[in-house]
């Protein structure tokens, strides 16, 4: 029961930050084949992923530079849809939580655990816009 709390609490956090939960293959390829930018945070119950990488996600979502979509996948919950977005992150191993950006349905970077575990929420976020700065900042 405390396991399903946890599970609900973490999904309800993306979700209300305002991303996209995917949990079926049919959805992440729908999401993350856009054209466009995508960012995907793959979530996890550890307390990593609840005390840096999704205090850092909600607050990609108001970060200057936006993705043109927001998604979320939950590594150990929906694996069906885990291992289907894990084909778009060619070059790297499984990792969550973890964060990828995807621009035209191709990973351009991602952000994986051992830059998030053992690390500030401020560093995190830091790489993470450092990154959209880089991938996903349009040209003017």
């Amino acid at each position: 029961m405390f396991m399903n709390d946890v599970v609900q609490t973490a999904r309800k956090e993306m979700v209300e930050s305002g991303y996209r939960e995917l949990t079926s293959p049919e959805e992440v390829d729908d999401v993350l084949s856009k054209e466009g930018t995508t960012f995907v945070m793959i979530n996890s119950v550890c307390g990593c992923a609840g005390g840096i990488a999704r205090p850092a996600a909600n607050y990609m979502k108001n970060y200057e530079v936006e993705a043109d979509h927001y998604a979320t996948v939950f590594a150990g919950q929906d694996r069906e849809a885990t291992e289907q977005a894990r084909t778009y992150f060619k070059g790297y191993p499984p990792s969550s939580p973890s964060f990828a950006l995807i621009k035209d349905g191709e990973i351009q970077t991602m952000i994986e655990r051992h830059e998030i575990e053992g690390h500030e929420p401020i560093e995190v976020v830091q790489k993470l816009e450092k990154a959209f700065d880089q991938y996903f900042k349009k040209e003017v």
